[in-house]
């Protein structure tokens, strides 16, 4: 039943809290990760309100920090990125009624976490709305800045034996489980696993890029057959 909370934009950043834990020790990861690709710790960090999008961030000074070119770093970036066009498909209906400024902002701080809760706490009014999308995502925004400076200067100095590469994978699995609640997004969630893992061997993450068209395909296809 669509939810239409009287406080939305509230609403949406005390449902955000509990979804940041996971991404804490992601922006630790970052910050390792920036200090291995030799970039000053505040070029680093400039990252996050410009790209504002960790897996994306990691992917590019990984790749960086491993020799690549810039050209390629950016362009495998871009792939990991690709996501967001599935996310674009779902939540386009809901984005045509809101007025244009929202329609950037929005798409800024449209995020993995951002996405979720849009889809298990779904909301009709189009003001309701947005000041709940608005509420849930710059609320993970602030928290991505400040938690993102400090990784940069704390991250380098934790031990490696608290593993806390394992971050990621974590952070992606628990929100896959959180927002898979039909069987079409199992469905594509599971083609879109398949096909990265059968398409990893691919350079530059272009596996990504292929089971994000596949899966968004596979939605596509979910959504016109239930509405006929």
């Amino acid at each position: 039943m669509n939810t239409h909370p009287s406080r939305p934009a509230l609403q949406g950043a005390l449902d955000a809290l509990p979804l940041f834990i996971p991404a804490l020790p992601f922006a630790f990861v970052f910050g390792v990760v920036v200090a291995e690709a030799g970039i000053p710790e505040l070029l680093g960090w400039s990252s996050s309100p410009i790209i504002f999008g960790g897996a994306i961030q990691v992917t590019l000074f990984t790749l960086i920090a491993e020799g690549a070119s810039v050209g390629a770093a950016v362009s495998a970036a871009l792939i990991v990125g690709a996501r967001h066009m599935l996310y674009s498909v779902t939540l386009a209906p809901r984005f045509q009624n809101q007025p244009t400024w929202f329609r950037w902002v929005g798409a800024y701080v449209l995020i993995d976490q951002v996405f979720v809760l849009s889809q298990i706490n779904p909301i009709d009014e189009p003001m309701a709305f947005r000041r709940y999308f608005l509420g849930a995502g710059f609320t993970f925004w602030t928290l991505w800045m400040i938690f993102t400076a400090l990784g940069v200067v704390l991250g380098p100095v934790i031990p490696a034996e608290w593993g806390v590469e394992f971050a990621a994978p974590v952070l992606f699995v628990s929100l896959m489980m959180a927002a898979s609640n039909r069987r079409d997004k199992l469905a594509s969630a599971a083609v879109a696993m398949g096909v990265t893992y059968s398409l990893a061997a691919l350079p530059n993450r272009t596996g990504i890029l292929v089971a994000v068209l596949v899966s968004v395909c596979v939605m596509l296809f979910a959504t016109r057959k239930s509405s006929t």
